[in-house]
């Protein structure tokens, strides 16, 4: 655990909570990432907390002693021909590699466990009830906590949010929408600098031009030039879905496109060569934290929340009626996941209802590829009359301090002042340039 004292004697209401999500991203820089975005109205009325969940990070981690530690390389891209057949090998292989290197405990490594975990957070806060901000997979953390925990809960914002009755096969398959949707945003920078990129004057052109470009890397990869490494479809898509993330990151995927582009026709320039080494950068190693931690709780979490389908050939006629109707996805969100193979849930899953006081503000971008605006909706739907909604008009999966005053003076206001919206608001952002 980590703390910012930051509230003020005569003004601090308690504890605010804070989770990046992932799953199984690590909590514990949070406090001080997120302090300089806040005013002093909020900033004097908590203490920022952060921490790592269990089995994650400083918090125990655990380990499938994955030959590949890179959580991008678990999502099944089927094969340039559309086979699954590797996909269902290597899910069944880790699942196995899961189960002996962690063992019985594995089954303990779960959303509702982690919430309970939480609980034992406040009580030594010495806390009578909590507040807490969740982003992504720690929207779902978060309504577990509040369903389980409705007398330890103070107030409660959800940003990016998971709808908790499509855990997890159902949400995974939601991206293929959501990368529909966010798509075009960095379609239209590339259009509208065509003339340095070359990539098309409008966004279908451009997104015919990726989708060929994709299509190429996975029948012929790229070498890159002085390593022993080549660029392939699948890497094309795993940057191309992390860059969409944010706004701030669009143009820079936009000159990936072009220098992978310029890779596959063999006529890489300096500039290509300096965008593929700044977006091939990897982050060092962590002291005590092994290299597949994150991939390895992603998995426990994923898999371990709900039973996943075991029917391998609904898997391969999903994958293939998705690459048809969801080319930018490739029929990867349907594709068969290592939660095929994992072992059964050690509980049924948290049931989320509207029962309760109304203390939760909701945020959701209309294009977020990650967690989509009808999984926001599912959860806005769940909470009913206890939550209130916040939507924008804006790209990205994070929704304050990304763009959007609207947005950002509702949560301030529910913060410092618990003022929730009368009614759910719909907010622009500032234009993406």
């Amino acid at each position: 655990m980590s703390r910012i004292a930051t509230a003020k004697p005569g003004k601090r209401r308690g504890a605010l909570l804070l989770n990046p999500g992932g799953p199984a991203l690590e909590g514990l820089d949070m406090p001080g990432q997120m302090a300089p975005t806040l005013p002093a109205s909020v900033l004097d009325r908590y203490d920022l907390i952060g921490f790592d969940p269990r089995g994650v990070g400083h918090s125990a981690p655990i380990s499938c002693h994955l030959s590949d530690p890179n959580l991008a390389d678990l999502f099944p891209y089927p094969a340039a021909d559309g086979s699954i057949t590797a996909n269902v090998a290597q899910a069944r292989k880790t699942a196995r590699q899961c189960a002996s290197s962690v063992g019985d405990d594995l089954r303990f490594f779960n959303t509702p466990d982690t919430a309970r975990d939480l609980d034992r957070v406040r009580q030594a806060l010495g806390e009578k009830k909590i507040s807490y901000w969740g982003q992504s997979y720690g929207t779902y953390l978060g309504a577990v906590y509040r369903a389980l925990f409705p007398g330890s809960t103070d107030r409660m914002i959800l940003e990016g949010n998971v709808d908790p009755n499509l855990v997890w096969q159902q949400q995974a398959a939601t991206w293929n929408k959501g990368m529909a949707d966010r798509f075009p945003d960095a379609a239209r920078i590339a259009a509208a600098h065509n003339d340095s990129l070359g990539l098309g004057a409008d966004i279908p052109t451009v997104t015919k031009n990726y989708l060929a470009l994709a299509d190429r890397l996975d029948r012929t990869p790229a070498p890159l030039p002085g390593t022993s490494m080549s660029l392939n479809g699948l890497t094309l898509r795993q940057v191309t879905y992390s860059l969409l993330l944010h706004n701030e990151t669009l143009p820079l995927l936009t000159r990936l496109w072009k220098a992978a582009a310029d890779l596959a026709d063999g006529k890489l320039s300096d500039q290509d060569k300096a965008v593929l080494g700044q977006v091939s950068t990897a982050n060092p190693p962590e002291p005590g934290v092994p290299a597949d931690n994150q991939t390895t709780m992603f998995l426990a979490l994923t898999c371990g929340d709900a039973a996943w389908s075991h029917d391998m050939n609904k898997y391969a006629a999903d994958t293939a009626a998705d690459r048809k109707a969801w080319p930018l996805t490739d029929g990867m969100p349907k594709n068969i996941w290592p939660c095929a193979f994992w072992p059964a849930p050690n509980e049924a899953p948290v049931k989320v209802t509207s029962q309760g006081p109304r203390d939760v503000l909701i945020l959701q971008n209309r294009r977020d590829n990650a967690t989509p605006w009808e999984t926001g909706l599912g959860l806005r739907r769940t909470l009913g009359s206890r939550a209130s909604f916040v939507g924008v008009d804006n790209g990205g999966h994070y929704v304050y301090h990304a763009g959007s005053t609207c947005a950002d003076a509702a949560t301030v206001a529910f913060l410092a002042d618990g003022k929730l919206p009368a009614r759910d608001l719909h907010c622009t952002a500032k234009p993406l340039s």
